[in-house]
C-alpha cells in the first residue's frame, strides 16, 4: 500500500473509531492523514467510501488466509468452520469501535450493509462447492449472512459477551450443510 493510501486508511480508522464516519469531514480526514483534499478526491468520493475500502481490504486478507490454511492443513469441517468464524470475528473485534458507531447512526448503515454483502458473497462462493438441500441459494446466503451479521450486532452492543461467545454462538447456529463441506 502506498504511503498516501496508508495515511488515509490509518486516519479514517482512527477517526471512525471515535465517531460515526458520516460525521467525519473530508477536511479533518485529510488533515489527520497529512494529505490534500484533491489527493483525497482523486481516490475517493467520501470518507465512507474510504472506510469501506479499508474494511473490505482487511476482510479480503482474512479470506485469503483462510483459503491458504484450508488448502495446506485440510482441517475437519467443524474445525474449519470454527477457525473461519474466529478469523472474521477477529476482524470485527479489531475494528469494534468503527462497527459500533455504525449501529448508532443511520447514516452509517452502509458499513453494516457492506459486512452483510461480504458474508453473502462468501456464502455464495462456499455454497458453489456444497451439496445443498433444495432451495434458492441466493436466499439461503442472505439468511446465513443476516444471521451472522445480527449475531455480530448483538455482540457489539452487549459488553459482557466475549469473542469466544460470538464464535461459539455462530458455529452452533450454522446450517448443518455448512459444517460438512
Amino acid at each position: 500500500m502506498a504511503r498516501t493510501d496508508r495515511a488515509l486508511a490509518d486516519a479514517v480508522l482512527r477517526l471512525a473509531a471515535e465517531r460515526p464516519v458520516s460525521r467525519i469531514s473530508v477536511a479533518e480526514l485529510t488533515e489527520a492523514a497529512g494529505v490534500t483534499r484533491p489527493t483525497f478526491y482523486n481516490r475517493y468520493r467520501s470518507p465512507l467510501e474510504l472506510l469501506l475500502t479499508v474494511l473490505d481490504a482487511d476482510l479480503a486478507t482474512v479470506y485469503q488466509r483462510e483459503a491458504e490454511w484450508r488448502a495446506a492443513e485440510r482441517p475437519s469441517s467443524n474445525e474449519a468452520l470454527r477457525r473461519a468464524t474466529a478469523e472474521v470475528v477477529d476482524h470485527v473485534a479489531r475494528f469494534a469501535g468503527v462497527y459500533r458507531h455504525t449501529l448508532d447512526d443511520p447514516a452509517d448503515r452502509g458499513v453494516y450493509e457492506a459486512l452483510v454483502r461480504h458474508f453473502t458473497d462468501y456464502s455464495l462462493t462456499f455454497m458453489a462447492s456444497a451439496d445443498l438441500p433444495p432451495g434458492n441459494r441466493a436466499l439461503m446466503a442472505q439468511f446465513v449472512s443476516h444471521g451472522f451479521a445480527g449475531a455480530i450486532k448483538a455482540w457489539l452492543t452487549d459488553g459482557t459477551l466475549t469473542t469466544d461467545d460470538l464464535v461459539t454462538a455462530v458455529t452452533a447456529c450454522a446450517p448443518t450443510w455448512w459444517q460438512v463441506v
